[in-house]
């Protein structure tokens, strides 16, 4: 499947977003980790949807933007490259940090979202399941948090390079630097602006998909989400983590399926 790189303009900055399929539209946004256009998820959601998946400025190689400076900006952002891109009440799904941009979306606009996945979203605090700190963790930390299989999941985000080669550290650090000082708005040092209060203003139909091993919100997190959003549908995937998206991507799409 064919997925292409594309860019449009928005209010504030030029947006890259990944296009590709046919079939209902579908918004992906992604995780604080960013995506790229050979995502297997991506060729995945390309199969079955009309998929757009919007990069946030400063990922990719996209240009930063320093005029969002907090949830509301960057979700009002989302909301307009929606309408940049023609879309009408697309599906809109989100992965961890993109599920907490959904989320929010749906709750500020609640009659423009009527299909919602929210993928082991962030945006919840919970003090007897507290998160990890993205931004303390070094790259040989992070699959332990992400992954099922830890090792599978180290091969998969290093392409088979070693993990301490310095030349791959050098250019991950520099990456990771340009994400997470966007992430880093709404996430850091915890992802709670509030969103737990907005949560009942939801009225999409919406599925939440987790890993049953998720170990950066674990599934505690999952009940929260269900409980908040009236009429949620949770679909536990068994050996799963929070990258339940590339380890099982088939039963995260068929989950998604369910919206109908």
């Amino acid at each position: 499947m064919t997925i292409l790189l594309k860019t449009i303009k928005t209010h504030h900055v030029p947006v890259q977003y990944y296009e590709g399929g046919e079939g209902q539209p579908l918004v992906f946004l992604h995780s604080a980790g960013g995506i790229t256009g050979d995502d297997p998820f991506l060729q995945k959601l390309a199969e079955k949807y009309h998929v757009y998946a919007p990069l946030l400025p400063g990922y990719g190689d996209s240009e930063e933007c320093a005029d969002l400076r907090d949830m509301l900006d960057i979700t009002l952002h989302t909301a307009d490259v929606i309408d940049a891109l023609g879309l009408k009440d697309p599906i809109l799904a989100g992965h961890s940090m993109g599920g907490m941009i959904a989320a929010e979306l749906a709750a500020i606009a609640p009659h423009d979202v009527s299909r919602l996945a929210l993928i082991c979203p962030s945006g919840l605090w919970l003090d007897d399941h507290p998160m990890p700190d993205l931004f303390s963790l070094m790259p040989y930390e992070m699959p332990q948090y992400l992954f099922h299989d830890v090792e599978a999941g180290t091969a998969l985000m290093t392409a088979g390079v070693a993990i301490d080669d310095s030349e791959w550290l050098k250019a991950y650090l520099i990456r990771n630097a340009r994400q997470m000082g966007m992430a880093g708005k709404i996430l850091f040092p915890i992802p709670d602006r509030g969103l737990s209060q907005r949560l009942y203003r939801i009225k999409a139909k919406t599925v939440l998909v987790w890993g049953d091993s998720d170990r950066l919100t674990v599934p505690a997190y999952a009940h929260a989400f269900k409980k908040a959003i009236t009429g949620a549908e949770l679909v536990s995937i068994a050996e799963a983590g929070h990258y339940v998206t590339l380890e099982k991507g088939d039963q995260v799409v068929a989950a998604i399926g369910r919206l109908g």
